[in-house]
C-alpha cells in the first residue's frame, strides 16, 4: 500500500457526484480521450475535463451518466483544453478505465466521504 493518509488529508479531497451532460472527441490528446462537460449541481456548477475512457465507453454510454470526480485540484492545461476536475475510475489490467459511479440516480453535487 502507498503512503499513509490522515483523516484531515482525506477530508481535503473534494469528491462529488456529477452527471455528464456533454462530450466531444479529443483528437489532440496523446492517448485516445473524450472531453467531458459535467453538471455538479447548483453549488459547484458545470466543470469540464478530459478522460481516457474510450476503450470501454462510447459516447452513448456516457451522456447523462453519473460519475464521481475530484473538483478541488488546480486546473490543468491539456493542449488547448483546460481540465477543471478529475473523473475517478479503476484502471484495469489492459489500461482501460472503469468509472466510479453511484449505484442509483442521486442528486448532483452530493459529496463522497
Amino acid at each position: 500500500m502507498e503512503g499513509s493518509l490522515s483523516w484531515e488529508d482525506f477530508d481535503k479531497v473534494a469528491m462529488y457526484v456529477g452527471t455528464i451532460i456533454g462530450l466531444n472527441d479529443f483528437p489532440e490528446a496523446r492517448k485516445p480521450a473524450y472531453q467531458l462537460t459535467i453538471d455538479f449541481g447548483e453549488a459547484i456548477g458545470i466543470l469540464k475535463t478530459s478522460a481516457q475512457i474510450t476503450k470501454r465507453y462510447t459516447k452513448d454510454d456516457l451522456i447523462n451518466r453519473q460519475i464521481v470526480a475530484v473538483v478541488n485540484f488546480p486546473k490543468k492545461q491539456i493542449g488547448k483544453f483546460m481540465s477543471e476536475c478529475l473523473v475517478l475510475g479503476a484502471i484495469g489490467e489492459s489500461g482501460d478505465v472503469i468509472l466510479l459511479a453511484p449505484d442509483f440516480k442521486i442528486q448532483n453535487g452530493l459529496r463522497i466521504g
